[in-house]
Formats: structure tokens, C-alpha cells, sequence
């Protein structure tokens, strides 16, 4: 089983300097290698047939609507299964300490949504992008690890650190993320057509909190 989580927004407080209303973090899921080996390929594919370089990243954000598109529709056939947990961050619903240390708040949002797909996890390897620092994300690591494993129970075997740049699977975690992020603000064009695409592989998205 192999696991990519990718994040939408940022977990900072300050609203009125520029941080987001929103702090999303995706969990996308393969249960069969297989499955994300063939997914991944599609991926590669897809950069040739709209015309892109092979080391071209998909990035959901940045990307054209078009391309946005263009991409759901080329991943959705594919095996894999995804949740999701928004963290709104209005000041006077989210109060507390440990929100306001960044790294404190994106290791809770982790766990969250590890926390909603504990059914369906066993023995995953979990891969994160590797921006930021690197002590962080050992302790993210180890972190989840404690927090989901037990004597009886390994949801999670293994935690790599690797670049989104490289990674095809860590791209489509990046775009669920902000597929979902976009849909909850509803702010902008478009803000359901594209969840819509890939409603089938979606399990739960939860809004915390409610």
C-alpha cells in the first residue's frame, strides 16, 4: 500500500498578513503497487500528448485550467482512492496553543486525516514531499507513526521524503489538495467542476473545524 499527502494553503494564523483561510491536507491511497505504477505512467504520457518537457511538474495552483482538466480526467480511471481534511481557520472557532506553532498545527492536520482512513490503511509506506525542513519532517514522521501504530496494528510501515518535482504520484496528492481546497472556499470559477471529475475516488473530506 502506498500513501502520498500533499497540503493546499499554509497553516499560519495571521489572516490579515496574507495567510489562508484554509489549511487543506490530501491523503491519496494506493492499495495495489500496481495500480500507482500504472497511474504514474499515465502521468508521464500526459506530459508528452499536451507537449510538455518530461521533467514538466504538474502543479495545481500554477497550471492553466485547461491542464487542470486535462489531467483529472487522465488520472481518474486509475485505482486509487483519496480523503482530505480542511482546517478553517476563523479565529473565533480555532483557539488553542498548539495552533499557533505551525509545525504543531500541520502535524495535527496530519493526523486527522490519517485518523479518518485508519480503516483502510495496513502496512503503508507513506511518501512526503521533501520541501521544507528536514528535521520537521523526520518528526512528522515519527510523529505518525506513534499516533497510528500500535502493538497489535501497523497502519504505517514506512515514511519516505522525496521531491514533488520527481514524484508523478506526490503531483496528483498536490492537485487533490488543491482540488479540495478550491471547492470548500468557493470563491473562484470552477470552484466544483473540478471534484466533480474525481468525486468517485473520493472516501471522506472532512471541515474542521465544524
Amino acid at each position: 500500500m502506498l500513501v502520498f499527502i500533499d497540503e493546499s494553503g499554509d497553516p499560519g494564523l495571521r489572516l490579515d498578513r496574507g495567510s489562508s483561510q484554509y489549511f487543506t491536507v490530501s491523503l491519496v491511497v494506493f492499495e495495489d503497487n500496481d495500480d500507482a505504477v500504472a497511474c504514474d505512467q499515465r502521468i508521464n504520457l500526459l506530459r508528452r500528448e499536451i507537449g510538455w518537457e518530461l521533467n514538466g511538474e504538474f502543479h495545481f495552483r500554477r497550471n492553466s485550467h485547461l491542464v487542470r482538466s486535462t489531467f483529472l480526467k487522465a488520472v481518474s480511471p486509475y485505482n486509487f482512492f483519496y480523503y482530505g481534511i480542511v482546517i478553517n481557520k476563523d479565529p473565533e472557532r480555532l483557539y488553542g496553543e498548539g495552533f499557533r506553532n505551525k509545525e504543531s498545527f500541520y502535524k495535527y492536520a496530519c493526523r486527522l486525516v490519517f485518523e479518518n482512513a485508519k480503516e483502510k490503511l495496513h502496512d503503508a509506506t507513506v511518501v512526503i514531499d521533501r520541501s521544507g525542513n528536514n528535521d520537521f519532517r523526520d518528526q512528522l514522521s515519527r510523529y505518525l507513526k506513534r499516533h497510528m501504530n500500535d502493538a497489535d496494528h501497523c497502519l504505517i510501515k514506512k515514511v519516505k521524503i522525496q521531491n514533488s518535482s520527481a514524484n508523478n504520484l506526490l503531483q496528483l496528492a498536490d492537485y487533490i489538495a488543491g482540488v479540495i481546497n478550491r471547492s470548500v472556499r468557493q470563491q473562484k470559477k470552477r470552484s466544483d467542476d473540478y471534484r466533480r471529475i474525481i468525486a468517485h475516488r473520493e472516501i471522506f473530506v472532512q471541515i474542521w473545524p465544524k
